[in-house]
């Protein structure tokens, strides 16, 4: 018997392969799906069924490609007209594996059509073993319900409810989401990705809520937030996506080649302090630890890109990360930031202040000088700096054009690494008076007195 977790790093997205008796079942597969056929393969297994909990939001699904290679059915809740690839499956449907065996729970409220898959051992028929809780049950967090906003006290109810039909699978049951910690489905996940529904009646905050209409009030008043690519993404899997490309390493260009390559979006990739030293004019900033978070606010579908890069494996981590939501088009990559440097080539630069600076300009107010707080409306709720103004870091894709490039702005967030992304946003749009807050918030708290 066989249950493999599978983690995507930077979407903190987590699928599972499962096997007993020669055959496998993978749970909401990525779309670099290689990965379930050999761990299937090492195993001698043949993979049969694939699972979906709903129609993810924030990755491109792997089961439509996954299954042409294996020939695997796909199964999915109770919407066929949103999945063209997809069996429809329902309430308490099972399906055997080997001696494992799959119960369906249809479990609106994330989206309409999210399910959650019991897991069963026919050795050990009365409990469950353990839940594939998808997107509505996390290790210290539920689901959010903000996909339909004309519907928003209904599905939040429909959430109480699948949650309540997923706790009488009973303590034993061992919980295995979608998700963990850092996902965008979710702001509250403990860092643990183990945990059991007796555990989680017990300590998870949102299972304490035990009022239907108190945890409605309470998801009503949640705020997240939607990147524009959460609609690629619905589109994408309600179709099916392409397989990824042939080869993930973006191919060399010369220094030249960049400049005439004329990318839509030119990408550097490497951490905030190489890109404030010195980058290419008018690239923008998006490190590849922070590549899927902050890429599907800042570029479309279509854009052609180039990425900058220290090395080969920093161009092809970021690569990946940009496939898993739909975005293909890279031109190829550059990695010679150093050698340009010495070679005498233009470099822009953004300062970088520290405490001391920022709370001098905050004590000498001056109309055409901003400190522009980037991070999420909950946390600068926890505490602001008295003075400062705010726009969330992905709401500068359209909110920049809101913005005066006459006065000079001080971008800031927790620790200065989304304030690097959104100043540098802002002077590829020709902002030219920017710089960044080292340190930012915890800076500010660090000081003394």
């Amino acid at each position: 018997m066989l249950l493999e977790k599978i983690k995507t790093p930077g979407l903190a997205h987590l699928s599972y392969l499962i096997g007993s008796g020669g055959q496998a079942a993978v749970i909401d597969p990525r779309r670099d799906c290689d990965i379930y056929l050999e761990m299937a393969r090492r195993q001698g297994l043949e993979i049969t069924h694939i699972f979906e909990t709903h129609c993810h939001e924030d990755l491109v699904s792997g089961a439509p490609i996954l299954a042409e290679l294996t020939g695997a059915r796909v199964l999915h809740g109770p919407q066929p007209q949103l999945v063209a690839y997809a069996e429809t499956t329902r309430e308490k449907e099972t399906f055997k594996i080997g001696q494992l065996q799959i119960e369906v729970l249809e479990t609106p409220g994330h989206t309409d059509d999210h399910l959650a898959f019991a897991l069963f051992d026919s050795h050990y028929p009365e409990k469950s073993v353990g839940v594939f809780t998808g997107d509505a049950l996390f290790i210290g967090d539920v689901g959010r319900t903000d996909f339909y906003p004309d519907r928003a006290e209904e599905v939040a109810g429909l959430l109480y409810d699948s949650l309540t039909k997923i706790l009488t699978l009973g303590d034993q049951a061992i919980v295995y989401p979608a998700h963990g910690a850092g996902s965008v489905c979710g702001a509250g996940m403990a860092e643990r990705e183990f945990s059991t529904l007796g555990h989680e009646r017990l300590n998870n905050p949102r299972l304490q809520i035990t009022d239907r209409e108190e945890f409605i009030r309470f998801k009503l008043e949640e705020r997240h937030y939607q990147p524009p690519y959460f609609k690629l993404m619905e589109h994408l899997n309600s179709q099916g996506a392409r397989p990824c490309p042939s080869s993930l390493r973006p191919r060399n260009l010369s220094l030249q080649q960049v400049k005439d390559s004329a990318a839509d979006v030119l990408i550097d990739v490497r951490e905030p302090m190489a890109y404030a030293s010195g980058h290419l004019p008018g690239s923008i900033n998006l490190p590849v630890s922070m590549m899927t978070a902050f890429a599907g606010w800042f570029i479309n579908e279509k854009d052609s890109l180039v990425l900058l890069a220290t090395d080969q494996n920093q161009l092809e981590t970021a690569r990946r990360h940009l496939m898993r939501i739909g975005l293909d088009n890279v031109l190829g990559g550059y990695t010679g930031m150093v050698a340009t440097a010495a070679k005498g080539e233009s470099l822009s630069q953004i300062p970088m202040i520290a405490t001391k600076e920022v709370a001098q300009r905050l004590g000498e107010p001056d109309v055409d000088w901003c400190l522009l707080d980037v991070r999420s409306a909950d946390e600068r709720d926890e505490t602001a700096i008295e003075g400062s103004e705010h726009i969330y870091v992905g709401h500068l894709n359209q909110g920049w054009k809101q913005l005066d490039k006459n006065r000079r702005y001080t971008l800031m967030c927790a620790s200065g690494m989304r304030a690097t992304v959104a100043a540098a946003w802002l002077a590829s749009k020709g902002f030219d008076k920017v710089d960044i807050y080292l340190g930012s918030m915890g800076a500010w708290k660090a000081e003394p007195g």
